[in-house]
Order: C-alpha cells, then structure tokens, then sequence
C-alpha cells in the first residue's frame, strides 16, 4: 500500500533527526525578533539558520567561561 504524504514526511524527519546531525526546531518569533535576524543575517551574508546557530553557540562559550568545572552552576547549567 502506498504512503500519505504525511507518512513520507514523518519518515523524513525522523532520518534526518538520528545521531549528531540536526534537529528540527519548530517556533514562532516575534515580527521584531524575526526582522532583526532578517537584518543580522543579511549583514553577515548567511542564512537564518546560520545566524540562530551563530548566536546561540556564542552565547553558551560565552557562559561557559565563567563556569567553574565540576561546580553547582555547571551541573545545573550542563543537566537541562
């Protein structure tokens, strides 16, 4: 029997979503969150995507200088 569309497309998701590769994010954003990145983007010459990815791991190294190892604060921080 064939596949719905639906199927195919769940399918799809959940190869991609194995192991270390990626993860889908599905979220609204504000109209001025969205025309800010729209800007940040365009400035750098990326993708959105590229610019979420950018901005998010440099914020974690930037938090993660100021842990000390093996502390509360990084066990609370690392155990989300």
């Amino acid at each position: 029997m064939a596949k719905t569309n639906s199927e195919r497309q769940a399918e799809y998701r959940s190869r991609r979503n194995q192991g270390e590769g990626e993860r889908r994010i599905n979220t609204w954003v504000s109209v001025s969150a969205d025309l800010a990145l729209k800007r940040l983007a365009n400035r750098y010459g990326v993708t959105k995507r590229i610019m979420i990815e950018r901005l998010v791991i440099a914020e974690d190294e930037r938090i993660i200088k100021t842990l000390e190892l093996d502390s509360q604060e990084w066990d609370d921080y690392f155990n989300v």
